[in-house]
């Protein structure tokens, strides 16, 4: 990665710090990241920033989750459209679970239940039971879903529609929506804030075509600002998803043009390492391990 490449990286970070999540401490942690246009699973361990395991067979792997012990490595599959379910030390597939059709992003609540954004008309969040790895239930949607979280509280789904450009809200408890907001861009990724009691009180929403970020409201249901960049960067990798070490330390980026992972020291702003890793990687994510 040249200078000018980590120049643009390190001129938008605080952005990425903004809006992405800090999962787990570098001691206690794995980063997965899945190869979009490969076949495989490439794991890193943070401690030595090599690739310790790869998760071989996986075509067209999207999101990527884990079990709330940290047994099981959860997969979207967009060949297949199943969740993939993998036991984390072997590697092995333990189960292919069908899902409505086409998905993209997990997320996964602490009772175990994993929840999947299916992104092909006319849309649903699946739910896949833990222990049966069975779908118990499929919610539909105005549109396709892409991103998908769960709430700190763990109370509430917010699922994000780039095509139909709206947010929707699913009570994890009832599993039925109880409120939308329409945007007039798509919406990609996004992070929560929550309030001292640990309820949500702003989702800060990444748009398409748009150089910034929405914040929406939790209990208004409604944008309150949009913050734009003051420019877009020219030149350099394509940086896809984020993930971090939970002290903050150290920032992993999927580069999708590059076939690798920069691990980037956030307080030196240096790169510490260049990990070589699939085809086009993109989704990312920390395995915390208790």
């Amino acid at each position: 990665m040249t200078a000018t490449v980590l120049r643009t990286i390190l001129k938008n970070l605080w952005l990425v710090l903004a809006v992405a999540a800090a999962p787990a401490s570098a001691e206690t942690s794995l980063i997965y990241i899945t190869n979009s246009a490969g076949d495989s699973i490439h794991v890193i361990d943070p401690t030595t920033n090599k690739v310790v395991q790869t998760i071989k067979g996986e075509e067209a792997a999207h999101g990527i989750n884990f079990s709330p012990d940290g047994t099981r490595v959860y997969v979207s599959n967009e060949s297949t459209s199943t969740l993939d379910v993998f036991d984390r030390k072997s590697g092995d597939l333990i189960k292919k679970v069908a899902l409505t059709n086409h998905p993209n992003n997990i997320t996964v609540a602490k009772d175990g239940r994993i929840f999947v954004g299916i992104a092909r008309d006319p849309g649903a969040l699946d739910i896949i039971d833990p222990v049966k790895l069975e779908k118990t239930n499929s919610i539909p949607m105005r549109g396709r879903l892409h991103n998908i979280y769960i709430t700190p509280d763990q109370k509430y789904v917010i699922c994000g529609s780039v095509q139909k450009k709206f947010v929707s809200v699913v009570d994890a408890k009832t599993e039925q929506i109880v409120w939308e907001y329409q945007f007039d861009l798509g919406v990609r990724p996004m992070t929560i804030e929550t309030n001292p009691d640990g309820s949500t009180k702003r989702v800060f929403v990444q748009l398409a075509a748009f150089d910034g970020f929405a914040v929406l409201d939790f209990a208004k249901h409604d944008e309150v600002a949009r913050i734009k960049l003051a420019g877009r960067p020219l030149g350099g990798a394509i940086a896809n998803w984020v993930t971090f070490t939970g002290d903050g330390k150290t920032i992993y980026i999927a580069n999708s043009g590059l076939r690798s992972v920069t691990a980037i020291d956030t307080e030196a702003k240096k790169i510490k390492a260049v990990i070589p890793v699939g085809e086009v990687p993109k989704r990312i994510n920390t395995l915390v391990m208790n």
